[in-house]
């Protein structure tokens, strides 16, 4: 979700003004994902590398996250999305985590749209303490491990691989972001900052992702062979739907 602090530059604005404005967004793209049927939505919210911006704008960034907490769980709750929040917590304060723990335990029972922010995350981290923690619980298998073994133990484990990666604001990088989840993930670069980002646009990158053909090592000849593919291949191809977006 790029481009809030341009988007209040252009304006005249102070950089706070953007980032109220994207949490608007937010509220908007969660509506939307509802709307369509998509089951899983993450944002990436707050990377690790963002602590290196001016202690006055993080300070700010910590400040909307509490108060989207303690303001935005209830309206979410209420349609029923469950919320997660991925990223190294430990950074935070308790107050923070407080906070984060039970918005994730209130609507854990909800199953219409899987909503993850990702805070204090960043993609190598979530590999390397996905391997620590591996190396810790599965000593026996030291020197012989496969993905199969390492991805339990991801921060996203407990969701498919993104469909489609959304980057708003004219960058064109992942930016450490779901490293390892974004193996067979389409991407969709827009110009738009993030606080103009809307259903319409969202529905723009859909058409552009339902144009392409998903294939996961296999040839075009095979696609179209093949009566019955794997659940994952047929959500993006046969189905040309979006059901997983990360930005």
């Amino acid at each position: 979700m790029d481009g809030n602090g341009r988007w209040a530059k252009k304006r005249f604005l102070p950089r706070a003004a953007g980032h109220k404005r994207g949490v608007e967004a937010v509220r908007d793209a969660v509506k939307a994902c509802i709307e369509r049927g998509i089951d899983y939505l993450t944002l990436f919210a707050f990377s690790s590398e963002n602590w290196r911006r001016p202690q006055e704008e993080v300070s700010l960034l910590m400040n909307l996250f509490l108060h989207a907490l303690e303001n935005e769980v209830s309206r979410l709750h209420e349609a029923g999305v469950r919320l997660r929040i991925v990223g190294d917590l430990a950074r935070f304060d308790d107050k923070l985590v407080s906070l984060i723990r039970a918005a994730e335990q209130r609507t854990a029972g909800n199953q219409r749209l899987t909503l993850t922010i990702a805070a204090n995350y960043g993609g190598r981290w979530d590999i390397m303490q996905a391997l620590n923690t591996l190396l810790v619980e599965q000593p026996e298998k030291r020197g012989g491990y496969d993905e199969a073994d390492l991805s339990p133990y991801l921060s996203m484990a407990y969701a498919p691989e993104p469909d489609l990666f959304i980057r708003t604001g004219g960058e064109q990088r992942v930016s450490n972001f779901l490293l390892w989840q974004l193996a067979y993930t389409e991407f969709y670069f827009t110009d738009l900052l993030w606080p103009d980002f809307n259903a319409a646009a969202l529905d723009e990158a859909i058409r552009s992702y339902q144009g392409r053909e998903r294939r996961f090592g296999r040839t075009s000849e095979q696609l179209q062979a093949t009566p019955s593919l794997d659940a994952q291949t047929a959500d993006g191809v046969a189905l040309g739907k979006v059901r997983r977006v990360s930005g």
